[in-house]
């Protein structure tokens, strides 16, 4: 994976990098903390633009977000609800649990949208409750716009301050990831084991 992302950054550029975002975004696997710091490195040797690296990782990111808000705004608030009624075993919430995180992304969603932009393995989950929760467009824009910023940023500026080293990046910022992502595959088990329908 990591000679094709340099070999993508090196033949396509600046369209490459917005590529790759978006298909790190849409499918996680693929590491920004590999694809940014690359191009930082390219943008340090002349190759390419480093204001330019950025915008096209943060546009890339962007669209790879409205991917998934869209996916989020057509299952919707009440079909999440009669999903949770029918398997909310398997997907951990109830009925009740889904209007409750509702109501708190109602009132936290633009702060949460603009943290979640910058978490490793959270910036791609957060799109999806901004999208069941229907919040409006242009702040979710403007929120994702500028977490993502902040971070493509932090990847391509390190990567033109290491230069060479810029692999280092990742073997940082990896095991950060991976810690979530465990984290996260961890909770996900204790909550169907430990799952309770509401008393009706």
């Amino acid at each position: 994976m990591f000679d094709g992302i340099v070999t993508i950054v090196r033949e396509t550029g600046y369209f490459g990098i917005l590529l790759l975002m978006l298909a790190e975004n849409v499918f996680p696997p693929i590491p920004s903390e590999l694809i940014m710091p690359m191009a930082g490195f390219s943008a340090a040797r002349g190759d390419l633009q480093i204001v330019l690296v950025i915008l096209a990782g943060t546009a890339g990111s962007v669209l790879g977000a409205l991917f998934w808000y869209g996916i989020g705004r057509w299952v919707g608030h009440e079909r999440l609800k009669r999903w949770s009624g029918r398997h909310g075993r398997w997907l951990t919430i109830s009925p009740e649990d889904v209007d409750r995180a509702s109501d708190w992304f109602g009132r936290h969603g633009a702060k949460a949208v603009l943290i979640g932009r910058i978490i490793p393995a959270v910036r791609t989950l957060i799109s999806v409750p901004a999208g069941l929760t229907r919040m409006p467009l242009v702040p979710f824009l403007l929120f994702s716009v500028l977490g993502t910023t902040v971070w493509t940023a932090l990847l391509a500026g390190a990567g033109y301050l290491l230069q060479e080293q810029y692999e280092v990046v990742s073997r940082y910022v990896n095991p950060v990831s991976n810690l979530i992502v465990i984290g996260i595959g961890v909770y996900y088990l204790y909550r169907v084991m430990t799952f309770r329908r509401a008393p009706t």
